[in-house]
This record gives C-alpha cells, structure tokens and sequence, in this order.
C-alpha cells in the first residue's frame, strides 16, 4: 500500500513543486521546517538531509512555536510546514502568525482543500488514499509520502547547488561513509612498515623480510623504482618446484610489473583495484617511487569494506 502511493506521488508533482525548490534555492536564509505528531519526526528527518546537501535547515515544533519558538524565525527564512489533514489546530494558530511575518510558505499536506493547502504560498501534494494501518489510523503511509516527498526536495536543491561527493565528505567526516569519501592511501600506507628486497637480495633474505614487515609482501625496488613483487603464495609456489632455492634471488621468483596505486588516491579507489584483481595487497608510489603498501586488512580495520 505504501508503495503504491510513492508510486502515484509522482503523478501529483506540479509547478509547485519546481517553484518550492526555486524558492529554496534562491533563498538568502534557511528552511525552518515544522509539523506535530508523526509529521514533526519526519519534518527532524527532512532537515537533517537538507542540513547534510547543503541546504541549512532548522526543525521548528508546531506546537512550541505558538509559545516562543517562533523566535526561530528569521526573515529571509523559508518555512515548511507538514500536515496530513493540514487542519490541526496547532497548524490553524501557527499559518497565519507565519504568514503575518511575510515569510514564504511551503505546505506538505495530504489535502490541499485544507486551511494549510489554501493558506500555503505553494502546495506539494502528498496525498494518500489509505493507511497502511488496518484502521486507517495510525500515520503509516501518510507519513512514507512525507518523507519520500521531502527526499525529492533535497535531491532537487542538492543537483542545484552541484554539491559533490567532496562537499559531502565536508559534511560526514566521521564514520564508514566519511571515511570512504575522504580517507587515501598515503593515510593507511603511511602507518604500514615498507617492506623492499632487491633484484639480487637471496630468498632467504626475502622470507624474512616478509616474515617480519607482517604484510605477507616485499616489493623488488631497484634505484627506488618498484621492478616486481613477492607475495607469500610466490614463496609457496617455488616450495613446491624445487627442492634447493639457496641460490635463488629476488628476481627469480618475483612477478614483474605488479598492480600499484598513487599516494593520493582515495582507498575506496584501492579496494576496487583489489577486488578487481583478486589481490589483498597492493602496492603504493608517491611521484614513481615505491612509498609502501596497503593491505586489504587495512580497509577492513577503517571500515570502508
């Protein structure tokens, strides 16, 4: 049922709507967005999505408003307000107090013949024909196409401004998703030991190179440029073709030209190439030269797989 009527909101959209973004985007203050009940929670999730694509925006409680809040509103403001009958009485006192104040008006309502649907400077119709609720009562739909409604308000305003995955990462520093949008190679590589042989260096020297760096890798680095690689499954495969690697050398068993990526890369960038290659280690260079590597291990600790 819920589905069914995001479905028919698309048929709903007017030049209100494109008018209401237009507004908002032109606007020199912020969006104060209010509501009561069930449409106050949806109108706090509304403004967190404006506030995290660029669109400032401020939860005004319908209720609160009528006793102080209204304080809250400044004049080159914006104010949303979102009601399913759009004729509660909290709603009835605070339009015409908004409209004293000349500010602009958007009304999110599921009546547009409603005292909020007439009073609006411009109406988005968000109605639905039923509850998903047995009893026709409890705000399940209603409160769906509030929401879905207010999505398509952010996407809209945020395609606007060109807001990039770069202001986002400004926005969400912390967490997975920051850490996908701002975290590079240098950050992790950096932190990692460097573990290097040379063409010549003897197998020997190479195990326990590998042994104690603990990356299960040695980069083959000649005049500071990366010739080849030894993994710990290179190790194992010549186990199993000879039987004497006391005269063998870096060069013998290395994989020439390995998988390597820039310092600067983002490391969301450094698990594609992993996961693309079937590898768990890659390579780092900073200007051509070999800078240390980054292990799949290391995505996992920062949380970007």
């Amino acid at each position: 049922m819920e589905s069914k009527a995001i479905s028919n909101l698309a048929t709903l959209i007017t030049d209100d709507f494109a008018d209401a973004v237009k507004l908002i985007y032109n606007s020199k203050g912020r969006v104060i967005i209010t509501g009561i009940g069930k449409s106050a929670i949806i109108a706090n999730k509304i403004v967190a999505t404006l506030n995290s694509t660029g669109t400032p925006a401020i939860f005004m409680h319908a209720a609160d408003a009528i006793h102080g809040d209204l304080g809250l509103i400044l004049k080159d403001d914006v104010v949303i307000c979102i009601s399913k009958s759009g004729n509660t009485p909290e709603i009835k006192v605070l339009v015409p107090l908004i409209k004293s104040a000349k500010n602009k008006m958007i009304a999110i309502t599921g009546n547009t013949d409603s005292f909020l649907g007439q009073q609006a400077d411009f109406v988005l119709n968000a109605y639905v024909e039923q509850e998903a609720c047995p009893n026709n009562l409890a705000p399940t739909t209603s409160t769906t196409a509030q929401l879905v409604m207010g999505d398509a308000l952010a996407v809209c305003l945020l395609e606007l401004r060109g807001f990039s995955s770069n202001d986002f990462a400004k926005y969400h520093p912390g967490g997975a998703l920051g850490k996908k949008l701002y975290l590079r190679v240098h950050d992790i590589s950096s932190v990692n030991q460097k573990p290097q042989v040379h063409l010549n260096t003897g197998i020997k020297e190479v195990i326990i190179e590998i042994s104690e760096k603990m990356l299960g890798v040695a980069a083959v680095v000649e005049n500071e440029k990366i010739i080849g690689i030894i993994t710990d499954g290179d190790l194992r495969r010549m186990l199993t073709k000879v039987d004497d690697f006391s005269t063998l050398t870096a060069k013998d068993i290395m994989s020439a030209n390995p998988k390597h990526i820039n310092v600067d890369a983002m490391a969301v960038d450094a698990l594609e190439v992993m996961e693309t290659n079937g590898i768990s280690q890659l390579l780092v260079e900073d200007n051509g030269n070999y800078a240390g590597v980054v292990h799949l291990h290391d995505l996992i600790k920062e949380g970007i797989i």
